[in-house]
Parts: structure tokens; C-alpha cells; sequence
């Protein structure tokens, strides 16, 4: 029995040290191969109207398994600041008169009087600023019936210290895609970046699942 606890607690050990793929919310598969085309009969001599591409005409990207270029050109910035100030005050004075035949003579001419006084004053203030630029080639994934394209892809770099990824996904409109078979990416619809990457750099600043659990459900 002691053995079968010391194997598995040598193989969550071992589990804990191999680097794994950070997940990504990109619209799968990231990549696709170019579909089968068969066989048919030409409408010309050597024209196919199915696979046909003009003589002259750009090698954009329009079948799925075709190759985009995105230039990733992203900055956003984003402020917010509001400010709260309230202030109520309450007064009230109250006498009793001298009124010869009334109960509670003691009481009489007694003065009584309340005040209550309440001041709130709030202010919050956030700013944020996201910059984020490089190029990667994506793979058309899917054709939509109105021509518009879905693609997909990931640029993986592996360091030393650990692996970074890449990713990108979204809708492209062909007319927006230049005789480079390049577009922007603040021209992509339903756009999907990403960057991560994993290591013992990255792991160090992810607290632990026994960390996460007190913090969730400690009232202090």
C-alpha cells in the first residue's frame, strides 16, 4: 500500500514538472488541409470554372487551406473616472409645554432635541492602455457561403526557458485583403489574439490550486 501511495505521488510530481499547451479560445481546427478537388469535366479546352484562377489575377487567399497574412496592429485605450459626494444632515428639537392638568407633571417643560449628521464622498479612476503589433500567417479554415473566409493559425517559438504561442482567428472579408495577401487585423471581424506561453517563469506567477481554494472559500 505504501508503495502504490509513493508511486502516485511521484507521478503527480513528475505531472507538475512537463510543460504543457496553454488552452486558447481561437476558432479550431488553428489549421486545415486544402480540400480533395475531383476530377470534372472542363468547360473549355483547360478551363475549369470549380478551380479556375485568372491568368493575372493576385494569389489571395480563397480555398480552404490557403494561406493569409495578418499584420496585427492592435492598441487600445481605455479611461474611466467617477467621482460620488453626498451629504445629508437631520435636525429635529422638541418641547414639552407646562399645561396645568396634564399626567406626567414631571416631564413637563422638558427639552429634547436629535441630530444626526451622514457624509459619503467616493472617487475611483482607471486607466488601461494595450499595444500589441507583429505578423502571422493564418490558414483559411472554413468559406462561408457569402465568400467571406474563417481563419485560423498559431506561431509557436520555443525558448530555453519555456515555449510562447501566438495565436489569431477570425472572419476576413476578401476585399480587404491586399495584392500581398495581406490584411489588418483591425479589418478582421469576430477577431481572436492571443499571446502566451508556458515555463517555469510563467508558473511562478500562477498561484497554487491550495492557494486558490483558501482564497475562494476562507471569510478572511
Amino acid at each position: 500500500m505504501n508503495k502504490s501511495l509513493g508511486g502516485l505521488f511521484v507521478a503527480v510530481l513528475l505531472a507538475g514538472c512537463v510543460t504543457t499547451t496553454p488552452p486558447t479560445a481561437v476558432h479550431q481546427p488553428m489549421t486545415a488541409r486544402p480540400e480533395p478537388r475531383t476530377v470534372t469535366p472542363s468547360n473549355g479546352a483547360i478551363y475549369n470554372v470549380a478551380s479556375a484562377r485568372p491568368l493575372f489575377e493576385d494569389r489571395r487567399a480563397r480555398f480552404v487551406g490557403d494561406t493569409l497574412i495578418i499584420n496585427i496592429q492592435e492598441k487600445v485605450q481605455a479611461s474611466k473616472k467617477s467621482e460620488n459626494k453626498t451629504t445629508r444632515s437631520h435636525e429635529v428639537d422638541a418641547s414639552v409645554p407646562t399645561i396645568v392638568g396634564l399626567p406626567f407633571k414631571g416631564a413637563q417643560g422638558t427639552t429634547l432635541s436629535a441630530s444626526s449628521s451622514n457624509d459619503f464622498n467616493g472617487k475611483g479612476e482607471n486607466t488601461s492602455s494595450n499595444n500589441f503589433t507583429g505578423t502571422l500567417t493564418v490558414t483559411v479554415i472554413e468559406v462561408y457561403p457569402n465568400g467571406n473566409l474563417l481563419v485560423s493559425g498559431e506561431k509557436q517559438i520555443g525558448l530555453k526557458e519555456g515555449e510562447e504561442f501566438i495565436r489569431f482567428s477570425g472572419v476576413v472579408n476578401p476585399n480587404t485583403i491586399t495584392g500581398a495577401n495581406t490584411v489588418v487585423s483591425t479589418q478582421v471581424a469576430d477577431a481572436r489574439i492571443e499571446y502566451k506561453a508556458n515555463g517555469f517563469i510563467d508558473s511562478a506567477q500562477v498561484m497554487g490550486w491550495l492557494g486558490r481554494f483558501f482564497l475562494s472559500f476562507m471569510p478572511f
